[in-house]
């Protein structure tokens, strides 16, 4: 039999846990304002932030000609647009260009039938340096649209109101996880 103080030991853990799952995980910080931006999609045709509103939605920076992290990060967003239809249909996802020359609408389209994309929950923007500048420096403050191609790993999380509530680094680990968890927290939100 179990003695006395293992009994009590076992009892104060199994309640520490279950306050623990319980409890209302912490509001996730604002960490800035996603501008309104009029873009171009994939299908050519014009994309106003409104669109987005009332959506959780998942930026990313991409470009289709990259050979380093960009394809790796569109395989993650695929997976997040795939974890995410069934309990979370609404959420969205955006991946915006940082190489507007060569990334027209038609090159968008193609590498978004690579990557499997639902079109009516994964959006691949582009436009004019200046339009995406405004998104992606003065928005997300991540990076500028600059001919350099250089730009960030970084996923962010915008919530109902294109307000910046996180900043996940596709390269450290478990990064999945705590976007995912992100993303439900938001989801948990009242509108």
């Amino acid at each position: 039999m179990f003695s006395p103080r293992f009994l009590r030991v076992l009892c104060v853990s199994a309640l520490s846990a279950l306050l623990l799952a319980c409890a209302k995980p912490e509001p996730l910080a604002v960490m800035g304002e996603v501008p309104e931006f009029q873009l171009i999609s994939d299908t050519a045709q014009p994309f106003d932030s409104h669109q987005l509103d009332g959506h959780v939605w998942v930026a990313d920076f991409i470009y289709t000609n990259c050979d380093g992290p960009c394809p790796m990060m569109s395989t993650h967003m695929r997976q997040l647009q795939d974890q995410t239809a069934a309990e979370y249909p609404d959420v969205r996802f955006v991946s915006i260009t940082v190489d507007p020359a060569r990334d027209t609408p038609a090159a968008l389209a193609e590498y978004a039938r690579r990557y499997k994309r639902d079109p009516n929950r994964w959006f691949f923007l582009t436009g004019d340096a200046a339009a995406l500048n405004a998104v992606s420096l003065q928005g997300f403050k991540l990076n500028s649209v600059d001919g350099s191609m250089t730009h960030s790993t970084r996923f962010a999380l915008v919530d109902r109101n294109r307000k910046i509530r996180g900043y996940y680094i596709t390269s450290e680990d478990g990064f999945m996880p705590r976007l995912l968890a992100g993303i439900r927290q938001l989801e948990r939100e009242k509108p």
